[in-house]
């Protein structure tokens, strides 16, 4: 075990590299994660955890082998991505948790950029069983610090793909999956009309909604009831109702 002093020391540079950088992420093929929870998570979950920092007098449980550095609580803090953190703060290897070889339920997010829904939707699929989450076109990056820390851990637990537009039709059409859009449009029927248990269905971003190139890959269209004038509603709250909705009076 190493003691560290200085905010110029290799990990500590690494954990601020791969907390801001999502190039960084991709190239040395870790996430960094915070909190004793995340990390009794990560380790029971059969996560590689790579590198573990933490206050002096705070060493967690670790497996053997697992590199782990002790530092002043100020320099753990400065090393988090989270402020004013007690940590541990802690690598990871980006190992997508594998989905089933057959899809029965997912939701897919279009151009859901902010951290917190995604992590939320992830969050929620994890607790409901949906067998996977579907991110296409410029969504969070489901490796970054905002993203894994609103998953609660489910990070670890949950099958998250990232399939591209134009390749998704194609890829559910070989699930055997129709698609379903939420929409604010006439055409939309109310999701507790349409059969979405054994579906994929798609929620985009609050700004724009879904894409006329996503919705022309759909089945039909969706919409949640809400009271008369209201229309809006966040797109991980959105995505929640129907992944309810999908799992509700089916055996679950």
């Amino acid at each position: 075990m190493e003691r560290i002093t200085s905010r110029k020391h290799a990990f500590v540079a690494r954990l601020r590299a791969l907390a801001a950088h999502g190039e960084e992420r991709a190239r040395l093929g870790e996430f960094v994660c915070d909190g004793e929870k995340p990390l009794r998570e990560a380790l029971a979950a059969g996560a590689y955890v790579t590198g573990v920092l933490c206050c002096e007098g705070r060493v967690p449980p670790l497996p053997e082998g697992v590199p782990c550095y002790t530092a002043p609580p100020e320099l753990v803090a400065w090393a988090s991505p989270l402020k004013n953190s007690p940590g541990p703060v802690f690598t990871c290897a980006r190992r997508p948790v594998p989905p089933p070889e057959r899809l029965r339920r997912a939701v897919v997010l279009e151009q859901v950029q902010d951290p917190g829904n995604v992590g939320t939707v992830i969050r929620t699929a994890d607790a409901l069983g949906i067998d996977a989450v579907i991110l296409t076109g410029a969504c969070a990056d489901p490796w970054g610090p905002k993203v894994v820390r609103a998953t609660m851990a489910s990070a670890f637990r949950q099958p998250v793909l990232s399939v591209p537009l134009e390749q998704l039709g194609a890829f559910l059409e070989e699930q055997g999956l129709p698609l379903y859009g939420a929409a604010l449009t006439d055409r939309a029927k109310s999701v507790r009309d349409v059969p979405i248990e054994a579906a994929a269905v798609a929620v985009g971003s609050e700004g724009s909604g879904l894409s006329d190139a996503l919705l022309a890959l759909c089945a039909g269209q969706v919409i949640i009831p809400m009271a008369p004038g209201r229309d809006s509603l966040n797109a991980a709250v959105a995505a929640s109702i129907l992944m309810w909705e999908m799992v509700r009076d089916h055996g679950r």
